[in-house]
């Protein structure tokens, strides 16, 4: 293994809360463990970040859950109606991990009733030689407007997708203005490929389209691949 690879352990919190004898909600909430031969003062820093968000949203936004979870049930049995489970899920899935950076989403699913559920990403890019996050200006080195030249660059692609003419259209008509007024810079990671941005859902398309992506690959006149190490 390259001194400079880090490993990730998969740490969980999972609980099945209970009402009156009855499951009305259930949490599975997962957290990275790095460990790193060169980097574990770095990572540590990290590590503790990561739990504290974990059990930070276990104690305040699960338990709002639960208390919402309860005023459901006892609205349903009084007016006999079936009771729904409520249901709390956080991922991550770590994209990119070499020559010290680090970059990794967290989805966030919450099921509080009704026809569905709804998810939420989050993402996270390290430089982990010197501990800093990777800002998406840091990735695209030119003198124009990075904001620009991104949200330039995913609507050209939805425009060409446009054209192909598909029977079912993922997005939303004025996707071109929603794509420029919902871009978050923060909203990105990496991968092999090159840089990740996504909308969440209902930002730019219909629920049915999920959270959208889009490739800008690295290379020239594009992204920057990092290299810290």
């Amino acid at each position: 293994m390259s001194d400079n690879r880090i490993t990730v352990y998969d740490m969980v919190l999972q609980q099945d809360m209970y009402y009156k004898g009855v499951v009305i909600l259930s949490y599975t909430v997962r957290y990275p463990l790095f460990i790193s031969y060169r980097h574990q003062i770095t990572l540590d820093k990290l590590n503790q970040y990561y739990k504290t968000e974990a059990y930070m949203y276990v104690k305040s936004n699960i338990m709002k859950l639960y208390k919402t979870a309860m005023v459901e049930y006892e609205y349903a049995i009084k007016n006999n109606f079936p009771v729904r489970t409520f249901d709390a899920i956080k991922v991550f899935e770590v994209t990119y991990n070499k020559d010290c950076v680090l970059s990794l989403y967290f989805d966030r699913y919450e099921y509080t009733g009704g026809a569905h559920g709804i998810t939420t990403r989050t993402s996270d890019s390290w430089n982990i030689a010197t501990g800093n996050p990777i800002r998406i200006y840091e990735l695209f080195k030119m003198t124009e407007d990075v904001n620009e030249f991104v949200t330039d660059v995913i609507v050209e692609q939805i425009d060409q997708e446009a054209k192909l003419g598909e029977e079912v259209f993922p997005y939303f008509e004025n996707y071109s203005a929603l794509v420029k007024e919902n871009f978050n810079p923060k909203s990105f990671y990496l991968e092999d490929r090159g840089v990740i941005i996504y909308f969440q859902t209902y930002e730019i398309a219909p629920y049915s389209s999920g959270i959208r992506e889009f490739l800008l690959p690295y290379g020239i006149g594009g992204a920057i691949r990092p290299r810290y190490c």
